[in-house]
């Protein structure tokens, strides 16, 4: 028996399926609203966090 013959026979998947594409895509909304809204200077002064040695110290 194949795994799809499983699938149909469990009630509420057709329910399952339409919520877990609306979060997915709800997600992927948000994080591209986030990105257009935050300003390129955010970006770059976290881009330099790795490069920045002010805030460590040597031994």
């Amino acid at each position: 028996m194949k795994f799809i013959n499983y699938i149909e026979k469990v009630s509420g998947v057709d329910i399952m399926g339409l919520l877990s594409l609306l979060i997915f895509f709800l997600f992927f909304v948000v994080m591209l609203i986030w990105v257009f809204k935050t300003k390129k200077k955010d970006f770059n002064d976290v881009s330099r966090i790795p490069l920045d040695n002010q805030n460590s110290t040597n031994l």
